[in-house]
């Protein structure tokens, strides 16, 4: 089939009708603090099973394409992430909705969710087989290397103290080894409670660490939980755009970064929202604030968390590799249906391929009047909401949100006790995200240093194993930059006054 009738195939009234059905289905449910994408695709696959191929995977592409961005909803107009991959967003998008630049946050993140969101699957359209090979070339050291490079970004997380933010991540750390070891199965930190013999539910932990939090905060001021503008402004539209030429490098960079995290298995949008975030803050340029109500923060994390979805797919669709959780379900969905992943997909069923490729870029462009409306709409009723309904409408979203991860009403409790932990850690300046991050990045740092230090070991080379390796060595030096920029920066910007000054 050629790429023009594959495109023709996607625009058919039903396939148009599943992406609007699913790209509001997947917003809404984003928007719910603990309804992940990947819990939103898991509830609605049952509903495609006795769908023909092609349009049963445009419905999940939708409703995931739709989750993450749902997510900034929360983010920006209650500080607490919908979902993992819009952590980043919080940290200038609440800032934005705190001075009254709520609606031309929302604007942003449906912007830069679109764009990203079209380059990742621009991505999976051409580069789809040769990219796929990224994914293979990534061992156990290069995943230890990876995390360790991510948990170098606690500085750009850290509002104020590198030191409590170092202090954050090593707390999280701490709590991504409660339970059984990744490898070992040891049990760990568990103070022989039964309950904690599963861990730390990451969701859960976010939740507790981003939303009690604010709770206790709505509850404990007497003042509106957001500052509201004598008139409401609409959409911003125009000022949005403007913005967001101003801020194209980013955009860019930070899209072409969600789609090579996306292929990378098991990375996510959460991780590549925070290392868009940690470049983008790291080469913002004077003025810039980040942290403060920086729309570059917002532009940086949503259109990276969102070019993960085209990313995470060419793993998925030509190796039989998730490359993101939701892709994990959406493969047994494909498996259902009959469809045998790999390169010879691309051929022999290049029809549902291409129709569904098609689809998805249909359904991320679909995003932007859709988003927009209910953008605007989310906007209106949270500053106008009383906190007397605010207050319990959230609280029991949060509950019922991490109630539904594992049907566990301990995960509540967890939530809860995390939550007012954060709640007292804040008092002292503790900021939740390099905690989260903590969390997020642990798992993945034990299970590749122990896999790879028991491959060293057997070929007792285990210099060679950490070391040796390009891509080891390369994300080995992005780490030590990463670390050495701030104080680069800082010289060299400091260089000029002292001249001034002799």
């Amino acid at each position: 089939m050629s790429g023009l009738e594959a495109f023709l195939a996607a625009l058919t009234p039903l396939n148009l009708l599943l992406a609007v059905i699913g790209v509001i289905a997947g917003t809404v449910i984003g928007a719910i603090p603990g309804l992940t994408a990947t819990m939103a695709v898991a509830v609605l696959v049952p509903f495609t099973f006795g769908m023909p191929p092609a349009p049963a995977l445009i419905l999940m592409g939708a409703i995931y394409t739709g989750a993450i961005y749902g997510g900034a909803y929360s983010a920006i107009l209650l500080n607490t992430p919908g979902t993992p991959s819009a952590i980043a967003t919080t940290l200038d998008g609440y800032p934005m909705a705190r001075r009254g630049d709520g609606d031309l946050a929302m604007t942003l993140a449906c912007l830069a969710s679109v764009a990203g969101g079209l380059v990742g699957a621009l991505a999976l359209l051409t580069l789809a087989p040769p990219l796929s090979q990224v994914a293979l070339a990534f061992g156990p050291v290069e995943y230890f290397w990876l995390a360790i490079f991510g948990l170098s970004l606690i500085s750009a997380l850290s509002e104020g103290s590198l030191l409590k933010g170092l202090a954050g991540g090593a707390f999280g750390l701490l709590i991504s080894c409660i339970g059984v070891a990744e490898v070992s199965a040891d049990v760990r930190l568990t103070f022989g409670s039964q309950t904690l013999i599963g861990g730390i539910n990451v969701v859960a932990a976010l939740i507790g660490l981003f939303c009690i939090p604010v709770l206790i905060d709505l509850v404990a001021t007497p003042g509106r939980h957001l500052h509201v503008a004598a008139e409401p402004r609409g959409f911003r539209l125009a000022e949005a755009v403007s913005v967001l030429m101003r801020k194209k490098v980013n955009l860019l960079r930070s899209s072409v970064i969600g789609t090579i995290v996306g292929i990378l298995p098991g990375a996510g949008g959460s991780v590549a929202g925070i290392v868009a975030y940690s470049e983008a803050r790291r080469s913002a340029r004077p003025g810039e604030h980040y942290g403060k109500g920086d729309p570059g923060g917002v532009i940086a994390s949503e259109s990276s968390n969102n070019a993960t979805v085209g990313g995470g797919f060419i793993p998925t669709l030509v190796l039989g590799i998730p490359g993101t959780p939701p892709d994990a379900v959406i493969l047994g969905a494909l498996l259902v249906q009959g469809l045998r992943t790999g390169p010879s997909l691309f051929t022999e069923k290049a029809t549902i391929v291409y129709t569904f490729i098609w689809g998805l870029i249909i359904a991320t462009v679909l995003m932007l009047p859709i988003g927009l409306l209910l953008g605007r709409y989310a906007y209106k009723s949270i500053i106008t909401l009383p906190k007397a309904l605010l207050v319990p409408s959230v609280a029991f979203m949060t509950i019922i949100g991490t109630f539904a991860i594992r049907n566990s009403t301990s995960d509540v409790v967890i939530m809860i006790i995390l939550g007012v932990i954060g709640w007292i850690l804040g008092r002292f300046g503790f900021a939740a995200a390099p905690i989260v991050l903590g969390i997020i990045l642990g798992p993945i740092a034990e299970q590749g240093f122990v896999q790879a230090w028991t491959i060293g070991s057997a070929q007792q080379d285990l210099v060679g194993m950490f070391f040796g390796r390009p891509i080891s060595m390369a994300i080995i030096a992005f780490t030590v930059f990463s670390l050495a920029s701030p104080l680069l920066m800082r010289r060299w910007r400091l260089k000029p006054e002292i001249a001034h000054v002799e």
